[in-house]
């Protein structure tokens, strides 16, 4: 799963007791076309099982988490929690440069580490407004959670990343 990101959020979904294919749909918003070929990879490498069961109105799939497969996702979540702290290393240390090339070469990570909230919106906000670049440009826009604006802050106001509208904060620091 090293190169699949969509694929960890999938098992992430099951483990989290989406155990039928529209729930996870919903729940991750990955294509449904997606979502079929990410269930056989997961079958595939014996990470997820398939169980077709009896319904009232006919026979019904669910899906669960094998032990191989808590333990492959505890240990994505950890490399994911790792990149999180070598992007606020680098936002810390102020060397644009090497944060703009480490978010670049990691974009395909970015919607896993919301969907598994390792990223502190706020700080995630901060970065794109030191970049000056929009969260748009890093994931798709049907990807970003609700709440965020999907922009960066461009010109310098609010660190923050721009109009948080009502589910954010807006402080007066009296500037």
């Amino acid at each position: 799963m090293e190169s699949e990101p969509k694929d960890v959020m999938v098992l992430g979904a099951i483990k989290g007791g989406a155990k039928k294919f529209d729930k996870i749909k919903n729940k991750t918003k990955i294509d449904p076309k997606e979502i079929h070929q990410v269930l056989e990879r997961l079958e595939n490498r014996g990470l997820i099982r398939v169980e077709t069961k009896k319904g009232l109105f006919g026979p019904k799939v669910e899906m669960s988490v094998t032990e191989k497969g808590e333990k492959e996702m505890q240990e994505r979540i950890h490399e994911l929690e790792g990149n999180w702290n070598q992007m606020n290393t680098l936002l810390k240390s102020g060397d644009k440069q090497k944060l703009q090339q480490y978010m670049d070469d990691n974009k395909s990570i970015l919607p896993t580490m919301f969907f598994f909230g390792i990223i502190d919106m706020m700080m995630f906000s901060t970065m794109f407004g030191f970049l000056g670049s929009q969260m748009t440009n890093y994931m798709p826009a049907d990807q970003i959670p609700e709440g965020t604006d999907g922009g960066g802050d461009s010109g310098g106001g609010d660190a923050g990343g721009g109009d948080m509208g009502d589910s954010g904060f807006d402080i007066d620091i009296g500037f």
